[in-house]
């Protein structure tokens, strides 16, 4: 393995598809051996059900160029955790990216529906598998990633803290769940920075993942079909645009400047100058807030 993060470990918790898997991928494209974790294996689908599953993110982080280890983990069972934690470090010795990427509410949220009329069992579990999660991970795998300096953590959530600060995500659980996940970064931030580590908080754009191009009957190849139905879908990304991001974080000997910050894949393009695969640089929340939320016309021309 070559490349930049080549001798580097990685930790992509909730890497079964989406955010996820681009992220592990482009970790391995920069050459670090990743452990990919979910609940979908080959063996055996989650709720999903779906195709997507650890294994198949593995073999893509080692086509990439780096060495993908798929280990199957309920991110919500303590003793899971514990025991992958235990392994990274038995197989490794060291932990250098910590990704927390675990969602799993797709199938949970019910859009504009208020808390009263929201399932509320399905509203609890999507704060269980948004917030419990992460916090489970990060008190397991935190040790481990301290041992040496330098270490990242990466939260992924859904906008910007400017973003979600002034705007109404979905839901009352929706909302209180990326929320939760944006301060876990700042606190994260707090806690590491004094010990020598980064703690961030990373959001995609709008990202064509299997589900959103399955959601609008399109495919990562003709995906511009979809915007007949949806204008602007036009501003959309590859889950391998925030790979790139975290990737970039993650090469970065002075990434401690961006410690406790909430982040978009967008704006780090700007600043590490990395691409989508098609060549451009979309800056979704940008596009977000001047465009669409504007409600001006879908043109996403002066934003890719």
């Amino acid at each position: 393995m070559s490349g930049p993060l080549a001798g580097k470990v990685a930790l992509v918790a909730g890497a079964t598809r989406g955010a996820g898997r681009g992220i592990a991928v482009e970790l391995g494209a920069a050459g670090a051996t990743v452990y990919v974790t979910g609940r979908s294996t080959r063996e055996r689908r989650s709720e999903y059900d779906r195709p997507e599953t650890i294994e198949d993110t593995a073999d893509l982080v080692t086509a990439a160029g780096g060495r993908g280890v798929a280990v199957p983990v309920d991110h919500l069972v303590p003793d899971e955790v514990r025991a992958l934690v235990e392994r990274i470090d038995a197989e490794q010795g060291r932990l250098d990216v910590l990704v927390n990427d675990i969602w799993g509410g797709e199938l949970l949220f019910e859009w504009e529906a208020p808390v009263w009329e929201h399932d509320l069992d399905k509203g609890l579990r999507l704060l269980r598998l948004a917030v419990d999660t992460h916090a489970i991970t990060s008190h397991h795998a935190l040790p481990l990633l301290l041992r040496r300096p330098g270490g990242l953590v990466v939260e992924v959530t859904d906008g910007t803290a400017e973003y979600n600060r002034d705007t109404y995500r979905v839901s009352f659980f929706y909302d209180i769940a990326k929320a939760a996940v944006l301060r876990m970064g700042f606190a994260l931030g707090h806690e590491l920075g004094p010990r020598g580590a980064t703690a961030v908080t990373l959001t995609p754009g709008w990202m064509r993942s299997e589900i959103m191009l399955d959601h609008f009957g399109v495919t990562e190849e003709n995906w511009r079909d979809a915007l007949e139905r949806v204008p602007h879908f036009c501003i959309s990304e590859t889950p391998q645009y925030v790979g790139r991001a975290v990737a970039a974080l993650a090469a970065d000997p002075d990434v401690a400047r961006w410690n406790g910050q909430s982040l978009s894949s967008g704006g780090l393009a700007q600043v590490y100058g990395f691409t989508d695969l098609d060549g451009s640089r979309p800056d979704a929340w940008r596009y977000i807030v001047e465009v669409q939320d504007a409600g001006k016309p879908a043109d996403a021309t002066a934003y890719r």
